[in-house]
């Protein structure tokens, strides 16, 4: 069995060989016409197949893991601009206050002497599994940040663990 694909340009015809003289020279293959047996299909699918099935199984599990990278690298972000906070007012905003200390400056004491007119962050993220992130400020010199992960829910396992930082 052949399954036949109509042949648009024939690359010996355009050296200067007459069509004719090509199909001659090919007796098995009709004019305009050239094909592929079904043999050679499916062993071509078989190797696509092959190849899908070991490159498939790497690449699912992936955007779960990009997450958790963006989390961890939205964290170290944030406490830089956290730590800029306190270099330049004395101590790091109040939980009431919040991570939007950093891009609005605060109306609510204590009122930053020397917040930046530029702001420390642009806006205040959400983490990747579009939650905000979780900041709190229990002492005059450090702070708590974190991530309740892919759940949204404190502590958990894997994906669903919590992602922290602080100081």
């Amino acid at each position: 069995m052949r399954i036949l694909l109509k042949q648009f340009h024939d690359s010996r015809c355009a050296r200067g060989q007459s069509r004719a003289r090509t199909i001659a020279q090919n007796p098995n293959v009709a004019e305009n016409e050239a094909g592929l047996t079904l043999v050679e299909m499916i062993v071509v699918l078989a190797i696509i197949a092959l190849v899908a099935a070991l490159i498939v199984p790497n690449v699912i599990g992936r955007p779960d893991e990009a997450r958790v990278t963006v989390a961890n690298t939205d964290i170290r972000t944030i406490s830089a601009a956290l730590k800029m906070y306190r270099l330049d007012n004395g101590s790091y905003p109040t939980t009431a206050q919040g991570l939007k200390a950093l891009a609005e400056k605060p109306t609510t004491p204590p009122i930053p002497s020397s917040w930046s007119s530029e702001g420390y962050l642009g806006q205040v993220p959400e983490d990747p599994w579009g939650n905000p992130y979780q900041y709190a400020s229990p002492a005059p010199g450090g702070f708590a940040l974190k991530s309740l992960g892919k759940d949204g829910q404190p502590g958990g396992e894997g994906l669903d663990a919590d992602l922290t930082g602080g100081k």
